[in-house]
């Protein structure tokens, strides 16, 4: 017992009697979003999507920046709209469970727009903003095929 108080009280002045100043302290890096955004249009209606910071983003963003981008996606498993964006993005792929409203990149060229959920590997692009499940579902033309989708800035 008084060799446990002993190595408890070690520890407590070893603690204790050297100052911590903000520069020992490790820097926290926490993911931040980007402010910006980008247009998701089909038909005549457009919606806003809030991109996460990461390098796909970034590659999606200067490429918008030339020009707009239009694909074609169909839906598949009754809670996605996907397809080839025709070119290929930086992927950070990672375990995750889509929500409705996420966009996330699929194996580096594809885009997958999601109005159900789904678990998978991806890399996460962002959140398109204040649409509620059904009126996602309704934009993005769940069910349907060749769904023209045009992506800018």
């Amino acid at each position: 017992m008084k060799q446990i108080l002993f190595i408890l009280t070690a520890l407590l002045f070893t603690c204790c009697s050297k100052e911590t100043d903000a520069m020992d302290l490790p820097e926290i890096k926490t993911p931040t979003n980007m402010t910006q955004k980008m247009n998701i249009t089909i038909e005549d209606r457009t919606v806003t999507m809030s991109l996460v910071n990461n390098k796909a983003t970034q590659a999606l963003v200067a490429k918008l920046e030339q020009a707009p981008v239009t694909v074609t996606l169909n839906s598949s498993g009754g809670f996605e709209i996907w397809g080839a964006l025709g070119f290929s993005l930086p992927t950070s792929n990672e375990q995750m469970n889509a929500q409705p409203g996420d966009v996330v990149l699929y194996n580096g060229s594809n885009i997958c727009i999601f109005y159900g959920s789904n678990s998978w590997s991806y890399t996460r692009l962002g959140k398109i903003d204040k649409l509620n499940t059904s009126e996602l579902k309704s934009f993005l033309k769940g069910g349907e095929n060749n769904i023209k989708v045009t992506l800018s800035l």
